[in-house]
């Protein structure tokens, strides 16, 4: 496994996340009955005869990050927004949908709170159990949990956990029940975190970065840059 990870990283060691690709005008019916439209004035404008797209990058959300507040539902609430526009690109035509549910969703400002409580308290198994919001899986809730860990190394923080992620590993030969010795979720996701951890720590790179480059790959260990 880590001969594997030791290649691959310095296979790609030229390759960098660039910043996602969004349509404001296909986000702006879902969020203007939720006050919440002004989110898509993240990231930067696209070049001309783009239609409009704008570019989000990591660390529009980190900045965005940095200003919200526990004090401030409405911030939590666009922080939230913003990783789902940066987790849905162009690409997922759900996540306009899935947010707008979301929205609705009378339980967000309480889940938004614990849950972001949780991760930086270093509690990644208690904030999986307690995201609980309709439209939004694992994929898309470990993505917040990520944006909203603002804790300074060393410690294991939070990583995305979507199905491309799943697919590298699986391709490489882990197994998340059988690295967390249960088939109990939060469990699986701290196993994961914990090992994306320790094999950057040993490869020279963040877990960021590792993780990034799984999701890049998709499954496909050949895959190119």
């Amino acid at each position: 496994m880590m001969e594997r990870l030791r290649k691959l990283v310095a296979h790609y060691g030229d390759c960098e996340q660039k910043p996602v690709r969004f349509r404001p005008e296909t986000w702006r019916p879902r969020l203007e009955p939720h006050e919440a439209a002004h989110v898509l004035d993240i990231g930067v404008a696209c070049a001309r005869g783009s239609s409009g797209d704008r570019l989000v990058s990591r660390g529009d959300l980190a900045r965005l990050r940095d200003r919200a507040s526990d004090d401030d539902p409405g911030s939590l609430r666009d922080l939230f927004v913003a990783v789902m526009i940066w987790g849905s690109g162009t690409t997922n035509g759900r996540g306009p949908r899935y947010t707008e549910a979301a929205l609705s969703d009378t339980r967000m400002p309480t889940v938004l709170r614990t849950t972001r409580e949780a991760v930086r308290n270093g509690d990644l198994s208690g904030a999986y159990r307690q995201f609980d919001l309709k439209g939004v899986g694992r994929s898309f809730f470990t993505k917040w949990f990520a944006a909203v860990d603002d804790r300074d190394a060393p410690c294991d923080r939070a990583l995305i956990l979507d199905d491309r992620v799943f697919r590298s590993l699986n391709a490489l030969g882990w197994i998340s029940w059988q690295a967390a010795g249960t088939r109990h979720w939060p469990t699986r996701y701290v196993a994961y975190v914990s090992a994306m951890h320790g094999w950057a720590s040993s490869l020279g790179v963040t877990a960021e970065r590792l993780e990034w480059l799984l999701f890049h790959l998709n499954g496909r260990m050949d895959h190119e840059c």
